[in-house]
């Protein structure tokens, strides 16, 4: 299956229109915003756990990476909860669970085999840095080579210079109105800027949004 899978080209995805899709385990649901692959692939999607359910083992062949955004998601090696910033190597498995239920942003199969740092981070509890420009404010989640993710947090009527991304960026709008000139983006939408794309941004109410920038030119 293809599913804004061309790196190349831009991709908005507003998941609020998107209809949930059942995965192959009872009471566990799928909004997939790219895939390239079938059951095994390279996916970006929000994934819902019902109360109780669970999702057998399997291996990160490309490594994962998630961010809860409601609830309490749960594994043999923890409990996270909502605002926890996960990354698992690839080569690493699990059996995931959730007791109470909740709602994850998935990444799956988009790592280098050589970054095998794993990664923790409740970002409820870890500190905000100052931005480039006044009025924003960034918590740093992962790095490796030219490849950063981080929370970037907006205040009302905040403006961005006009940047490139040299190897591409993803956005997912967590809270807030994301704009730049070729639209505004609500809370629940993902956003795929190809390499050496360019935009202007900016937050007329403020905004939190999760950014991956550096990803999208070798894979």
């Amino acid at each position: 299956m293809k599913l804004n899978a061309d790196l190349t080209q831009r991709a908005v995805v507003n998941s609020n229109h998107v209809e949930w899709v059942a995965s192959p385990a009872p009471g566990v649901w799928r909004k997939p915003l790219e895939r390239d692959g079938d059951e095994v692939a390279r996916l970006t999607s929000i994934v819902r756990y019902d109360p109780g359910c669970a999702f057998p083992e399997h291996e990160h062949g490309g490594g994962e990476e998630f961010f809860v955004l409601e609830g309490t998601f749960e594994d043999e090696f923890g409990a996270y909860p909502a605002g926890t910033f996960v990354k698992n190597p690839v080569g690493t498995k699990h059996s995931p669970k959730s007791a109470e239920g909740c709602t994850i942003l998935v990444k799956l199969r988009h790592m280098r085999a050589e970054d095998q740092a794993p990664v923790v981070i409740d970002t409820n509890k870890a500190e905000w840095r100052q931005g480039l420009v006044p009025g924003l404010k960034v918590m740093p989640l992962d790095s490796f080579e030219t490849r950063h993710t981080a929370l970037v947090k907006w205040a009302p009527e905040t403006y961005f210079n006009m940047h490139r991304h040299m190897g591409g960026e993803e956005i997912f709008v967590l809270e807030g109105v994301f704009s730049d000139e070729y639209g505004d983006y609500p809370a629940g939408t993902w956003i795929r800027s190809p390499h050496a794309s360019a935009h202007t941004p900016f937050s007329k109410p403020g905004c939190t949004i999760l950014v991956r920038t550096g990803h999208l030119i070798d894979q």
